[in-house]
């Protein structure tokens, strides 16, 4: 019995530190959840598209989860269309580098689009939010609407579907309303003066994200 007895001893330590590596993964499985909420999901994927967090990158599949600081590149020849939140749409055409910076369902966030082109699309009716996008060439502020940015006969335009979008650049705001673009024909230009889009253009500008 007394040989017995440290052998239970240790089994019962074994068990203790067992039980305590499961809580701590536990418990840091819950800390990375509320550190980093879904804030939405791929729905469509057409070729190579990678998703790069933190250090890791991998390919991105319909139905991955999106997180807050995301980067989600497009290769040649694909596409990719995200769901953020309930009711908002990005749409990435090829050689597109997008990162989600931050976003709340509902309320609206911050996108960077790298290079590439990209559709923002939340249907017209419901709540606005206020959502800012990024680029190279000058900020795009957005309160609920659908609109496209990226190359389109010159190096960067934007053209709003319905809604209406601040363009700022170069110390100069352009507002841009449902039928009208602007347009950079290189960086550090300010943003032109609102034009109306023919057809053929805009029929061109959302091919190129796959529409």
């Amino acid at each position: 019995m007394k040989d017995r007895e440290p052998m239970r001893q240790v089994l019962v330590k074994r068990r203790v530190v067992v039980g305590g590596l499961l809580l701590a993964a536990l418990g840091g499985g819950v800390a990375t959840t509320r550190a980093s909420p879904v804030i939405g999901k791929a729905t469509e994927i057409r070729g190579d598209v990678r998703r790069r967090q933190a250090e890791q990158e991998d390919a991105l599949a319909v139905g991955a989860q999106l997180f807050d600081n995301d980067h989600v590149r497009t290769q040649a020849e694909s596409f990719a269309t995200l769901a953020l939140g309930a009711d908002t749409r990005v749409l990435l055409g090829a050689e597109t580098d997008l990162l989600i910076d931050r976003f709340i369902a509902g309320q609206g966030g911050t996108l960077e689009l790298g290079t590439g082109r990209m559709v923002f699309d939340r249907p017209e009716g419901l709540p606005k939010v206020d959502v800012a996008v990024r680029t190279a060439f000058g900020m795009i502020g957005v309160r609920g609407t659908k609109f496209f940015c990226g190359p389109s006969k010159v190096a960067f335009a934007v053209f709003v579907e319905h809604g209406s979008v601040a363009v700022a650049a170069g110390g100069v705001t352009q507002i841009v309303a449902a039928g009208q673009g602007v347009e950079f024909k290189q960086r550090g230009d300010a943003p032109s003066a609102p034009v109306n889009w023919g057809q053929a253009r805009i029929r061109e500008a959302y091919a190129s994200v796959g529409l």
